[in-house]
């Protein structure tokens, strides 16, 4: 299956919640796409309906494919720790996930575009590999020749200032530091691990 490239606020409805980031035609329609979708006798899901949702919501908001998701179980499965926890730690170190926390793009796909181009360098090397793990005192920046860009110039102008703890940014360079990995309570995206978990231990 190829990576997803139609209408994002569709899939943020079929979740009923705008995981791509705000969403003006969410907000006009938050109920799911369909005919149906705006009725209130809508059928139960079971639970390995919830589960397989909730699985499909993380890899929508990842950009992941499957294989490349049961491969990232399967190494969160391996490691110590909760290994719901651990999928989600793997999830935000990618590169393309990173380059996104660190506003250099507004949003996940356009981050991998930027990797895949080779406008990002990781300790003065271009990567342009976006699901690259990023580890622990690495450093990720906008590559010279690209600072000058149009998307990145008005991502960075528009970057909020409330950044995220395992992140330091250096405006100057245009680089990010990767601190640590982040702790279950400091990654903000609203996904039930422990679902998923359940759902590839069947």
């Amino acid at each position: 299956m190829a990576r997803y490239i139609g209408p994002k606020s569709k899939i943020a409805r079929k979740f009923g919640e705008p995981i791509y980031g705000p969403d003006k035609a969410f907000e006009h329609k938050n109920f799911p796409p369909g005919m149906h979708g705006n009725s209130k006798r809508r059928k139960k899901v079971s639970e390995y309906g919830t589960q397989l949702k909730e699985k499909q919501k993380a890899k929508y908001m990842y950009g992941v494919l499957e294989r490349q998701f049961r491969n990232l179980f399967e190494k969160a499965h391996s490691h110590k720790g909760i290994t719901g926890t651990v999928l989600l730690q793997l999830l935000e170190s990618r590169l393309d996930n990173v380059v996104f926390r660190l506003g250099i793009s507004p949003t996940r796909a356009g981050a991998r575009q930027l990797v895949s181009h080779k406008h990002i360098t990781v300790n003065g090397e271009v990567v342009n590999i976006p699901s690259y793990t990023v580890r622990p005192g690495e450093v990720v920046a906008v590559r010279e020749k690209s600072k000058s860009l149009v998307a990145i110039t008005d991502s960075l102008s528009s970057r909020r200032h409330s950044s995220f703890s395992w992140l330091e940014w250096n405006s100057e360079a245009k680089s990010g530091k990767f601190l640590n990995v982040p702790e279950r309570e400091e990654i903000p995206e609203n996904i039930k691990e422990q679902l998923i978990v359940e759902l590839y231990s069947k």
